[in-house]
């Protein structure tokens, strides 16, 4: 069964086909590290995990690199304005790399709650001047580069499908209205190495043929796909926000320079939603999967949630959506162990046939939605016993990748445990009205505690 990917360079959806046979490489736009990642962050990071997970499912070997952005991110997309890592290392008084490796084991963190697997390849910026000086110089002795008063520049108006990607209409951009003139050529032309104001004012800052400086934002991506994935790899990834400007700027760069195609599939993911607007600072909705849980939501819900919007479509954010996730995904948590228990004897048929709808959903554009609604068919339907949901929902999972199968970890914090001993002494005194009180209590800390011939269970609610 062949699967099918909606290709943002041609608009329309594509039998896929890796150029090397069972084999994947694939990149996917990694976070600026000057700050935690949000929700809607990790929506985009979802969604290239499911991507992966589908192509594993389909028997794919997935070679995945995502980078690091650790320098040259600056503030305004107009290649003007500080760099968002040196502007928070002033801010907090810190190293920059020492921020950038806080925020990125933060994010490795929520990427594990999340159940995000790990990339083949990790890379950062700072970690491949080199490769991104030697790109730029192939790029200048191939007449595509320009000195200016700040920097490096490549010429867009000598790529004739500059802003292919974007379906750009070049002529009709304003300027000013998406990038500064300055002294460039063109109102598209953007960064490929950016001088320091002045010597030794920057953390990060390293010498070049074209003086002391560091390099723009996209060459990074370019400099570091292709020494771990070749000059012409399958599939690149990232939000919809990176089209009209990084990955367009991407592809320009890297065609240039090696004269090939540069990726054949190119996937975007859409935004998070906060009352129909992009999540964001100022507009609301914005919180980090740890700010979640304090507010006692699994991060896994989180995950559920963004399975029931297919990721081409905004997907709308609030906390009582949330909630009906998180209600929805522990009614299928609770569900999995009674299954579990079956000893009937499963019919392969039955198993085989099933599957087979499944792999249909999942490759159809990842269509999890309706991957999602099939499971719950499968955990209704009576000519199914249990042993044989068990089993499709085991092997669902390797997609959804829910952890519905796993025995639940919970971490009881010890305000919860004094808590439930406190009840349990009111228990035996007889004291009831108490021993509910405190049970109140419990309960508002995100937590159950229910009586059993065992003994006192507790549960995250």
């Amino acid at each position: 069964m062949s699967l099918k990917l909606y290709n943002t360079l041609t608009r329309k959806k594509e039998i896929f086909k890796s150029i090397e046979e069972g084999k994947v490489g694939m990149y996917s736009c990694g976070p600026t590290v000057y700050w935690y990642q949000h929700i809607g962050n990790l929506r985009t990071y979802i969604f290239a995990d499911i991507l992966k997970r589908v192509l594993s499912y389909n028997g794919y070997k997935v070679n995945q690199v995502i980078n690091v952005t650790d320098v040259g991110h600056l503030t305004s997309d107009a290649d003007s304005g500080e760099d968002k890592m040196e502007k928070e290392a002033l801010k907090e008084g810190k190293n920059a790399q020492d921020i950038a490796n806080y925020y990125l084991k933060i994010f490795r963190e929520d990427l594990k709650k999340v159940n995000i697997e790990e990339p083949s390849v990790w890379c950062k910026a700072t970690e491949h001047i080199k490769e991104q000086i030697a790109l730029v110089k192939k790029l200048e002795e191939k007449g595509y580069t320009y000195r200016t008063e700040d920097g490096i520049y490549f010429d867009t108006s000598k790529f004739k499908d500059y802003g292919k990607l974007a379906k750009l209409n070049i002529e009709g951009l304003e300027a000013g209205k998406r990038i500064g003139m300055g002294d460039k050529k063109n109102k598209t032309d953007f960064a490929l190495w950016k001088f320091s104001e002045k010597k030794g004012l920057r953390q990060q800052e390293w010498n070049s043929p074209w003086g002391v400086g560091f390099p723009g934002w996209h060459i990074e991506c370019s400099a570091m796909s292709m020494k771990y994935l070749g000059e012409h790899f399958d599939i690149h990834t990232g939000g919809i926000d990176h089209i009209p400007i990084h990955h367009t700027n991407e592809i320009a760069q890297s065609e240039c320079a090696t004269g090939k195609k540069f990726v054949n599939y190119w996937l975007h993911g859409a935004f998070l939603t906060f009352k129909g607007e992009k999540v964001s600072k100022s507009k609301g909705g914005l919180y980090t999967i740890s700010e979640l849980e304090k507010e006692n939501f699994s991060p896994l819900a989180f995950r559920y949630m963004c399975l029931t919007t297919h990721y081409r479509k905004p997907l709308n954010f609030s906390l009582e959506i949330l909630k009906a996730s998180q209600n929805t995904y522990e009614r299928l948590r609770n569900i999995i162990p009674e299954l579990k228990k079956s000893t009937k004897e499963k019919n392969a048929k039955k198993i085989e046939k099933a599957k087979e709808q499944f792999i249909e959903q999942i490759n159809d554009d990842l269509n999890l939605p309706n991957a999602v609604s099939f499971m719950w068919e499968i955990l209704r339907e009576e000519k199914l016993n249990d042993a044989e949901k068990y089993e499709l929902v085991t092997e669902f999972d390797k997609v959804f990748g829910l952890r519905l199968t796993e025995e639940e970890k919970i971490e009881i914090p010890n305000e919860v445990k004094k808590l439930a001993k406190e009840r349990e002494e009111m228990r035996k005194k007889k004291n009831w009205e108490e021993a509910d009180n405190i049970r109140g209590k419990i309960e508002k800390l995100g937590y159950s505690v229910a009586d059993s011939n065992e003994g006192m269970k507790i549960k995250k609610i």
